[in-house]
C-alpha cells in the first residue's frame, strides 16, 4: 500500500463483511462479489474520494479471487492477486484457475513459492499471457517474510507508473 501513497494513488483497504463478522469461512462468492463491486463503486463515486483514473483491484487469497471475478465489471485496469488460492490444499483437481483466465485484464500475482494453495510455478504453467507471477521465494500461502514486502512493492511500483 505504501508504494501506491507514495506514487499519489488514492488506496482504499476494503475487509470483507464475513471478516469483520470474525468468520474464518468466506461468503458464498455472489455474495463476495457484490459487496466488492458495491464498495468500490460507492468509492469511486462518493464525495470522500475523487475518482481515479486508473482503477487496479486487488486482494489477498480469497479477496484476490473476487478481485479477478469483478475487475472487468468495475473497468479496472488491472488485478494485483496476493496468494491467490489456485486450489484447496491437496486437490489440485479443484482448479480456480478459470478465475484468472477470466478476469478481462492483466493480472500481477505475487505468490509463494511453497504455497499448499498452488504455487508461483503452479500459476506460471497455466500459460495465460494476461496472468504475470511474480514468485516469492520460500515464501507459503501467508507471504510473510521481508523479501516479499519488498517484491509486493515493487509490483505495486510498476503498476502505479503505468
Amino acid at each position: 500500500m505504501q508504494a501506491a501513497l507514495s506514487a499519489g494513488w488514492t488506496v482504499a483497504r476494503i475487509e470483507q463483511p464475513y471478516r469483520r463478522m470474525g468468520r474464518r469461512a468466506p461468503a458464498p462468492a455472489g455474495q463476495l462479489d457484490t459487496a466488492w463491486v458495491e464498495t468500490v463503486t460507492m468509492l469511486r463515486e462518493g464525495s470522500a474520494v475523487s475518482a481515479p483514473r486508473v482503477l487496479v483491484v486487488g486482494g489477498r487469497s480469497s479477496g484476490a479471487r473476487v478481485a479477478c471475478r469483478t475487475a472487468k465489471a468495475l473497468g479496472a485496469r488491472a488485478v494485483l492477486a496476493l496468494a491467490f488460492p489456485l486450489h484447496p490444499p491437496g486437490r489440485p483437481d479443484r482448479s480456480r484457475a478459470e478465475e484468472l483466465y477470466a478476469a478481462g485484464v492483466p493480472v500481477h500475482v505475487v505468490q509463494g513459492a511453497r504455497d499448499a494453495f498452488g504455487s508461483a510455478e503452479d500459476i506460471a504453467s497455466l500459460g495465460y499471457d494476461h496472468v504475470h507471477v511474480h514468485e516469492a521465494t520460500g515464501a507459503d500461502h501467508a507471504l510473510r517474510n521481508a523479501e516479499t514486502a519488498r517484491l509486493i512493492a515493487q509490483v505495486v511500483a510498476a503498476l502505479t507508473a503505468t
